[in-house]
């Protein structure tokens, strides 16, 4: 969808790595200041006359036209939050977009703070004690690009997407396409490998490359808003089946779902970054994960930018949807999520579409997708099942739940 391309709404939203050390060292010299971040202004009138009229010419109830009309109206809205950052209207358009933490899970579960406090509080009381030593020596940003430089050359027979140190960088790593960034000062964990392989490289750039793949529709490469959900539920998905993950790595996605409750009933910056401190997590990590929760708000308080409310809900939503597929014999429905980036809801009314070759299968698949016995044996299996009543929500499931 080329009115899409220019929407770049999480690299709009981030902060420059500028913005840390004057923070830190200010905080460290006794001053609690919260930060100002200077987003230019950006009009999207263009883009959004564009996606009214592709959604005016689609037709609603046809596979496509449904996609088309419900991705025009999510890339509409992200035009709208990027032509207010630095407003409130950030935080109403974001809450439209993926979410309030205290949303129910899919299949009238728990809500996703309340999943959420359930993770925290196991991190809490395991510690590190599930941690040997070996998982914890400390990898660089260097070591660590080659290493995963070599995965990908070997899981793809060849240089298809390219690992890069960037010094500029906030977040510990990001994925494109074609390119797995790097932050050049961050150390790692034999963990952050396979979670970085899994899923950022086998999922979000996975699907990227066989989006682009699609003959007809390949704006299934573009990850609009509405797949948020399905996208980080699924990579979060990899990394549990994967056994990629471990109980610090939900921790930190359960923490900062609830530092968005924290901004939305009113915490600053300043309060969410004291409360990573006393989660744990080192200065450089607490800025980090404080600047995901105020991209593109005000810092004052009230205010959020919800993204990461997706993670929890998004995982159980795919869990769920894979063990439902695996009970209805569909369990090649999961295997076409990877042919591009598509909702839980896309993929099942695309199918007629794969079966008559209009939308082309993925070229290519993760390991553990391509086992079915394997992958039906895992997913017989599941960590969250007496406290999420995963069992339950798999027996009421409904597609439009998502």
């Amino acid at each position: 969808m080329h009115a899409a391309r220019g929407l770049r709404l999480l690299n709009m939203v981030s902060w420059p790595a500028s913005l840390q050390q004057p923070f830190l060292d200010a905080w460290n010299a006794g001053k609690k200041i919260n930060p100002v971040v200077d987003y230019p202004p950006h009009d999207f009138s263009d883009a959004r006359r564009e996606l009214e009229a592709i959604a005016g010419e689609a037709e609603p109830g046809h596979p496509v036209g449904d996609y088309l009309i419900e991705s025009a109206h999510s890339w509409s809205l992200a035009a709208d939050l990027l032509e207010h950052l630095g407003t409130a209207r950030v935080s109403e358009v974001s809450l439209q977009l993926f979410g309030r933490p205290d949303e129910p899970l899919p299949g009238n579960g728990p809500s996703t703070l309340e999943a959420a406090r359930h993770f925290i509080g196991i991190a809490s009381e395991l510690d590190r004690e599930l941690l040997s030593p070996a998982e914890s020596v400390p990898i660089s940003a260097t070591a660590l690009a080659l290493q995963l430089q070599n995965d990908l050359d070997d899981f793809f027979e060849g240089r298809i997407i390219t690992v890069e140190l960037d010094p500029q960088l906030i977040a510990k790593a990001a994925a494109a396409a074609t390119r797995i960034r790097l932050r050049t000062s961050a150390t790692f964990s034999d963990y952050d490998r396979a979670q970085l392989f899994q899923h950022e490289a086998l999922v979000h750039s996975l699907t990227a490359l066989n989006g682009r793949e699609q003959p007809v529709l390949k704006s299934l490469e573009l990850s609009s808003p509405r797949v948020t959900a399905t996208q980080e539920g699924l990579a979060t998905f990899a990394e549990q089946i994967t056994g990629s993950t471990d109980i610090q790595r939900m921790k930190r996605v359960s923490l900062r779902i609830e530092a968005v409750a924290l901004a939305l009933a009113g915490a600053d910056f300043v309060q969410v970054f004291q409360y990573f401190l006393d989660a744990g997590q080192d200065q450089q990590e607490s800025f980090a994960s404080a600047q995901r929760v105020f991209r593109g708000v005000p810092t004052s308080g009230g205010l959020a930018f919800t993204k990461d409310t997706v993670y929890l809900r998004g995982l159980v939503a795919v869990h769920t949807f894979f063990r439902w597929s695996l009970r209805q014999d569909r369990l090649p429905l999961c295997r076409l999520l990877f042919a591009g980036k598509m909702t839980l809801q896309d993929v099942q009314r695309f199918q007629p579409l794969f079966a008559d070759g209009t939308l082309a299968p993925p070229r290519w698949l993760p390991r553990w997708v391509t086992r079915a016995n394997g992958l039906a044996g895992m997913l017989a299996f599941s960590l969250f099942a007496n406290r999420i009543r995963l069992d339950q929500i798999t027996d009421h499931f409904d597609l439009a739940d998502f």
